[in-house]
Parts: C-alpha cells; sequence; structure tokens
C-alpha cells in the first residue's frame, strides 16, 4: 500500500486524503479487508493514531484522527454535537434541482428512528448520449452536500430517498446505473467524496479548515461528464 496522503498535521491532529476502497479501520462486516487506515497512518507516522469520525468504506475524502486519547475525547464531541461542518462532493442520477434541504428520519441498526438533515446545492448537470431503459440520453448532476446530522449512510440513504441515488453506491443506489458505468466506463468506484472538514481546534481554539482534492477514477468520470475541474 503506498504511503497516505496526508493534507493536515500538527501537534494535536492529522487528516489523510483516504482512498475509495479503503476501510478506516477493522470491521467484522469486512473480513475480506487487510489493510486499514489507522494501521497505515500509525506505520507511516510511527506513533498511535486516533480516528475521530468515520467514512463508509467506498467514500473517499477527508479522514481526521487526533494524535492522543485526550484530543480524541475533544474532537468526538464536537462531531456529537454537529459542530463540525461537514462538505462532501457527489455524482448523482438525474437532474437535482438548483439546492434543496433533505429533513428525513433514519432508522438505526436496532430500529430506532433518528433525525437526519441534509442541505445540498447543484454545482453542475451533463446529459451523454448513452440510452438506458426507456429514455434516449443519461442524465446526471455533481452536488456538493453539507449533512448537519451525522447518520450512518446519511448522504446515500438521502440521495436515494429523492431518488437522486449517488452513482457506484451497491446498497441504496440504482443497479442499472451502477452496471452501467461498469460496463461503459470501466468505473466501479462510488462516486461520494468528503471534500471539507471546518471545525475549532480542540486545544487551540482556532478556525480550522481541511480540504481534500479529487481523487482520480471520480476526476476520469467528471471529464466524461463534460465539466470543468
Amino acid at each position: 500500500m503506498p504511503l497516505l496522503d496526508i493534507v493536515f498535521h500538527d501537534d494535536d491532529l492529522v487528516a489523510i486524503n483516504k482512498p475509495h476502497g479503503l476501510l478506516v479501520h477493522q470491521s467484522p462486516i469486512a473480513r475480506d479487508a487487510e489493510e486499514f487506515a489507522l494501521q497505515i497512518l500509525r506505520d507511516q507516522l510511527n506513533r498511535r493514531v486516533y480516528p475521530v469520525h468515520r467514512l463508509d468504506r467506498k467514500t473517499g475524502g477527508v479522514l481526521l484522527f487526533a494524535l492522543s486519547k485526550d484530543v480524541e475525547k475533544l474532537m468526538q464531541q464536537q462531531f456529537y454535537e454537529n459542530k463540525v461542518d461537514k462538505k462532501y462532493l457527489a455524482i448523482v442520477r438525474g437532474y437535482t434541482p438548483a439546492e434543496q434541504e433533505i429533513d428525513y428520519p433514519l432508522r438505526k441498526e436496532n430500529g430506532t428512528l433518528q433525525n437526519a438533515f441534509t442541505r445540498y446545492k447543484t454545482l453542475a448537470c451533463a446529459e451523454v448520449d448513452v440510452p438506458l431503459g426507456n429514455h434516449p440520453t443519461s442524465r446526471y448532476s455533481l452536488v456538493e452536500a453539507n449533512p448537519a446530522t451525522g447518520r450512518m449512510h446519511q448522504l446515500r440513504k438521502h440521495f436515494s430517498h429523492i431518488f437522486h441515488p449517488i452513482i457506484g453506491d451497491r446498497t441504496h443506489g440504482c443497479n442499472k446505473q451502477n452496471k452501467l458505468f461498469k460496463e461503459r466506463w470501466e468505473c466501479d468506484t462510488m462516486l461520494l467524496h468528503a471534500s471539507q472538514l471546518l471545525f475549532n481546534h480542540p486545544v487551540t481554539k482556532l478556525p480550522v479548515h481541511i480540504e481534500t482534492p479529487l481523487q482520480d477514477e471520480f476526476l476520469r468520470i467528471m471529464t466524461i461528464m463534460g465539466w470543468e475541474q
């Protein structure tokens, strides 16, 4: 495994641009995985690191770690209290509205309903000369999403709920679109990227803005869509 791309590093925190497909840490639901961001970063820095939030395995982008247990607790509290501003980029099916708020509760694994709120804006739309089903062309949108809450698979479930599923999402997405992207463009990546984190530093109290560039596969699909990068 090549070295991870470190996008922020100080005495208390370190952030990486997590590759799509890399697990944050060992999980009983993904026993096939042999490499994890936690262990790779630990070995890369030669010190212990503590993840303060999570990203899905298939989601790429900014992943934040603390360098001590005390800072881990402080940052986890900020995430729990929704004091961290999170921005994501996603490519979804269809033409999305210019902007929209999604206020749709989501169920935990034990069946409990949790409030979940996402706002997003559309950055670009594309119509590709590829027929699908009864449609002579295929339409897609590039969106910037800002989840105010941090529920599991929140963006994936919310975009599915409004009938604009994220491309490459096998669990909550559109099988026909996923098959098209794999067969036509050899793309099996879930096109969801955690692009930015904004928060107050838990130790210095100063504002921190971490931004991660899009990864190669996401950029390749943007080029196919005709979107400037």
